[in-house]
């Protein structure tokens, strides 16, 4: 019986399930001295997602050529698949994220990777500021309300990125904005940039730290990671709440993270700081609920972004570790940014002062 013939849409779990497309994909790994394993927290995901995750070391060309090998009537693996392209297949997995198990026994089908559906119109008439709009979930925040007519002030540190962004969305009404987000005059060139109408605000923008446990920690990362994460917040609600009341209407979405909702998922400082931020979002809701000013926040739990944890610490290392054993598969940014676009818009009109957790069931475990 001829095999179904793959694409880059199919998940990289039927890609190894495949037996034309298996042999291929554990050959790759083996040149990178890697096991299938090192896969299996992004098993669910397309294939073409490597793009992402491995930040573009593992190429569309790359992506193009195993689908072009694994449909053709050998199947035949030869040194064009070479080091560069297995060392970025296995670094896009994230290994220190896999918790070893036994290859698993296929009994179900798998559930079909999620696709964004855009809204036409969600967003017409409407300016919302997104930090961190460069990569990651503020990108693909950015992306969809802009695709979904709204006029974005899109902010990042990095120029480059911003202009990518831009040029990735030719036609759509931008202000694509380099500003830093714990600076007062930054914060406020940012509002300047947005105008007298401000109808939402979704802070994206953050940083992770080192892992390490209290008394391991320095002031120098515990400052860092307070003024990105919870000053940095704190200054763009502050700076955009008087336009808002002038409205009698907005929408802020601030972002926390399983960190907020546990002990467990990072250190003491990012801990602490999305704690904070869950503070600054609930007094806030009950301040702001009867002038019409809606303030939510989402709780991301593993995702596909460019910011990478670090281990400052090895008894933080062990136990953050010990913990992720029962982290769900990450998810793409898109299908962060459906959850904060629905608390954004007009739909989420009943929702305020929620701690969402987007986290694929994380918390409940």
């Amino acid at each position: 019986m001829t095999p179904k013939p793959l694409s880059a849409d199919d998940s990289i779990k039927t890609w190894l399930d495949h037996p034309t497309g298996g042999p291929i994909i554990r050959e790759l790994l083996a040149q990178a001295g890697q096991s299938p394993e090192v896969l299996r927290p992004v098993s669910r995901l397309a294939l073409k997602r490597l793009i992402t995750l491995s930040k573009g070391q593992f190429s569309q060309g790359m992506v193009d050529d195993l689908v072009r090998r694994a449909n053709a009537a050998d199947g035949a693996v030869d040194a064009a698949l070479d080091s560069a392209a297995a060392s970025a297949a296995a670094e896009a997995a994230s290994p220190e994220a896999a918790a070893p198990s036994e290859p698993a026994v296929p009994s179900a089908p798998e559930p079909a990777e999620w696709a964004e559906r855009i809204t036409p119109g969600r967003f017409d008439g409407k300016t919302v500021i997104v930090t961190g709009a460069g990569s990651g979930i503020g990108r693909a925040t950015a992306s969809r309300i802009a695709r979904e007519g709204g006029r974005v002030v899109a902010v990042d540190v990095s120029r480059e990125r911003l202009d990518q962004f831009v040029a990735d969305h030719p036609g759509a009404d931008i202000v694509a904005l380099t500003a830093d987000i714990t600076d007062d005059a930054g914060v406020a060139e940012i509002v300047r940039a947005a105008g007298d109408r401000i109808d939402g605000l979704a802070n994206i923008a953050g940083i992770m730290d080192d892992m390490t446990p209290v008394h391991e920690l320095t002031d120098a990362v515990w400052r860092r990671v307070f003024a990105v994460n919870v000053d940095g917040t704190m200054k763009l609600m502050r700076a955009v709440v008087p336009a808002m009341l002038a409205a009698a209407a907005g929408s802020i979405v601030n972002t926390a993270s399983e960190a907020a909702l546990r002990g467990s998922a990072a250190g003491v400082a990012y801990t602490a700081s999305k704690h904070a931020v869950v503070g600054l979002t609930k007094s806030s809701a009950f301040m702001y609920g009867p002038s019409g000013i809606r303030v939510n926040a989402v709780a991301p739990g593993p995702t596909i972004t460019n910011i990478e944890a670090s281990f400052g610490s090895s008894l933080g290392a062990d136990r953050v570790q010990t913990a992720m054993a029962v982290m769900p598969d990450p998810a793409g940014a898109d299908a962060l940014a459906a959850s904060i676009t629905f608390l954004l818009s007009d739909d989420g009109v009943n929702i305020n002062g929620v701690v969402l957790a987007s986290d694929g069931g994380w918390s409940a475990a």
